[in-house]
């Protein structure tokens, strides 16, 4: 009630202001209309200024003293110039509205990146919602299935680009080795297609650390800065990031958890496609990439077999399964081929079902593997 009570007495005071000094020389009526225009957007200035947190008014001051002043210097040279008073004046004023307005927006959208708690004093007792800040490394870029990711809505908040991030990526695509190149190109072509999400803020920093001379660091010492999270896939800056208290999202953790979960005893059907390290074995892929390592399975190679799991390792870099391939169940299966052959030899042939001609085998299907 009394903030409405505040607001009116501004709106009858800007009124009665316009009408006593008469701007532009307007006539009564259109003084007081203009004094009640200028009253309500004040009024809704104030009530969008409310919902901002401090961080942006601090933002928003300050790039607006420095478009006032850019502003200023610029009306100094002009004021050197031949041109004639009316078309200067009007450059100054335009000047002054435009850099105004851009420094303020500018400096409302970067105030979000201000840590205010560092300052202390008054402006650490601010206590804004926390923002959900993610740091991009190289690698997570190049990998590219942190776009998926990114489409899919599961990574929220803001993701931060920084810029010494962005020259190690052009300087790989830049390589004369092909592989290098061709991995940083689509690193480069896969951060512009995150920037083209319009649900996904993503922001290039221009924060470095000049006395830090690895990357690696340099996104940590850029995390702490923002108390933001890592995104990577590198399996060495998890572990430093860790022991930095850093907190670090890695997608080949995310990739592991979403693998269907196998347990020993379990049938599966795979496809041989190599012999393995051991005597004996044979190495199969899921479609999901994962290894199935079988044994007693290196004479079913290029072979789709049944096969009984033994059990299942869990490791950093993924998840193999291990399984056993019965002999006697293929040796039982082929015997009850032959016999079947020798009962068609026997009786003449048969038609199989779902029709075709008399003797016709339908083809199997077979598992494509993903090396």
């Amino acid at each position: 009630m009394d903030l409405t009570i505040l607001r009116m007495t501004f709106i009858l005071l800007t009124t009665a202001a316009t009408n006593h000094f008469r701007p532009f020389h307007l006539p009564q009526f259109y003084a007081v209309l203009f004094g009640v225009l200028l009253g309500l957007m004040g009024v809704l200035f104030e009530m969008r200024l409310r919902r901002s947190s401090l961080k942006r008014l601090i933002g928003a001051v300050v790039g607006s003293l420095v478009g006032i002043l850019c502003a200023y210097l610029i009306a100094l040279v002009l004021s050197g110039t031949n041109i004639e008073p009316r078309s200067q004046s009007f450059l100054q004023v335009a000047l002054l509205l435009i850099l105004t307005y851009l420094g303020m927006v500018i400096g409302a959208k970067k105030g979000d990146l201000l840590n205010l708690q560092a300052m202390g004093g008054l402006f650490g007792a601010e206590r804004s919602a926390p923002r959900d800040i993610k740091v991009l490394d190289t690698s997570v870029i190049i990998d590219g299935r942190i776009a998926d990711i990114c489409e899919a809505g599961f990574l929220d908040g803001t993701l931060l680009a920084p810029q010494f991030m962005l020259r190690e990526l052009q300087q790989i695509a830049d390589s004369a080795d092909s592989l290098k190149r061709n991995r940083g190109r689509r690193g480069l072509d896969i951060l512009q297609r995150i920037q083209k999400m319009p649900h996904v803020d993503t922001q290039i920093v221009e924060d470095d650390f000049p006395h830090v001379p690895d990357v690696d660091m340099k996104l940590i010492e850029l995390a702490k800065r923002y108390q933001a999270k890592i995104v990577t896939n590198d399996f060495n800056l998890n572990k430093v990031a860790q022991l930095q208290k850093v907190q670090v999202l890695n997608i080949n953790l995310l990739a592991n958890a979403l693998k269907p979960i196998v347990l020993p005893g379990e049938a599966m059907r795979v496809f041989i496609l190599k012999e393995g390290k051991e005597h004996s074995q044979g190495v199969a892929y899921l479609d999901d990439g994962t290894m199935v390592v079988v044994d007693n399975a290196r004479r079913m190679i290029s072979r789709t077999i049944n096969i009984t799991v033994t059990s299942v390792l869990q490791t950093t870099a993924g998840k193999m399964i291990f399984g056993r391939y019965d002999a006697e169940s293929g040796g039982s299966e082929r015997e009850r081929g032959r016999y079947s052959n020798q009962s068609m030899a026997a009786n003449g042939p048969t038609r199989p079902q779902g029709g075709g001609r008399p003797g016709q085998q339908r083809p199997q299907g077979r598992y494509r593997s993903v090396d």
